[in-house]
């Protein structure tokens, strides 16, 4: 018997969605985080993907994400959107309220939306990809537990705090730049831990500050910040946008994204569309003219053109999953 399992795209939505209504989640929310779960899968970012599956599952479960939340859009302000997710997932928080985003910042020329009482929204590039595809810049700010320390320090305070933006193509998907404050995303430290892999050198620190490549040592300390003080500082950034203008938990007060223990993180993201109409004609254009001027320099590439690469391969190519994991999927399943 193979140590694999293949997949279609189709077969993965399927069992997320099995795996997530089997284990309390109601359907409606169930149908949000499977699109993300499969775009994740599709575009080869396998840690926000099934891997990812088992922890949410546990979650809903044991109480951590109330998976029946029902969450509440409000429009303080023209251009202000803003949503209690109610400690339910991320994914329907934000579906929900998209819409009322994409009008705002059609009225207004921009607007913003913050998300708080949440939990990890998974590849944030998908959100603010599918903003764009409406024809807006889009900039998103995701806060976390406490992964990354201040600078100078060695106790976690910030998430890995990612942040990403995508820009509207007329030819094509939109472009989206999404990185995390740290040097590499923690689910790329607990998918090392979970096969027994070391991680790479300059990765993460252990719980004395020591860089270490031990992936199950990795997690009990901090991950380095990208850019040194200067990825600290931006992680600091995107607390203050996802945490302190929502209202959310900080990072330091967040329970863990991948333990059962400590009740509902409760963190925030927020949001920001830009109608590219609003300031001055020609966005479109002249974002081209930029990238192009980019590709002629030999051996560069536009980012995200690997995860689109995968995306084509993956349409009908499917994916092919460790057959433990599939195993473990169809045990949640199975209730």
């Amino acid at each position: 018997m193979s140590d694999t399992v293949h997949l279609t795209l189709a077969d993965v939505a399927a069992l997320t969605r099995r795996v997530l209504v089997a284990s309390g989640t109601a359907e409606r929310n169930a149908a949000s985080v499977t699109a993300s779960v499969v775009a994740a899968e599709a575009d080869g970012i396998h840690s926000h993907g099934l891997a990812r599956l088992p922890t949410y599952a546990e979650h809903v479960r044991c109480g951590k994400v109330d998976g029946r939340a029902a969450a509440v859009v409000t429009r303080p302000r023209p251009g202000a959107v803003a949503v209690d997710a109610a400690c339910g997932f991320a994914h329907p928080a934000i579906d929900a309220a998209l819409p009322d985003l994409v009008s705002a910042a059609r009225g207004c020329g921009v607007a913003a939306m913050t998300v708080r009482n949440s939990y990890n929204c998974g590849v944030v590039g998908y959100h603010v990809e599918r903003m764009a595809s409406e024809g807006l810049l889009a900039l998103a700010f995701v806060n976390g537990p406490a992964a990354i320390a201040p600078w100078g320090g060695r106790r976690g305070m910030f998430g890995t705090d990612p942040i990403a933006i995508a820009a509207p193509r007329a030819g094509g998907a939109p472009l989206v730049i999404d990185q995390s404050s740290s040097v590499i995303a923690k689910s790329e430290v607990m998918v090392h831990a979970q096969k027994g892999e070391p991680i790479p050198s300059g990765w993460a620190f252990d719980a004395q500050g020591e860089p270490t490549t031990d992936a199950a040592a990795a997690l009990k300390g901090t991950m380095a910040p990208a850019g040194g003080r200067k990825g600290a500082n931006l992680a600091l950034l995107i607390e203050l946008m996802a945490a302190g203008l929502s209202g959310a938990n900080f990072g330091y007060r967040a329970s863990s994204f991948g333990g059962n223990e400590g009740g509902p993180p409760g963190t925030g993201q927020c949001f920001l569309a830009f109608d590219t109409h609003a300031f001055h004609e020609g966005f479109d254009e002249r974002a081209e003219a930029l990238f192009a001027a980019i590709l002629e320099q030999e051996g560069t590439r536009l980012p995200g053109e690997r995860r689109l690469a995968a995306r084509a391969r993956t349409s009908s190519q499917g994916v092919t999953i460790a057959r433990t994991l599939h195993e473990k999927l169809e045990g949640y399943a199975a209730g």
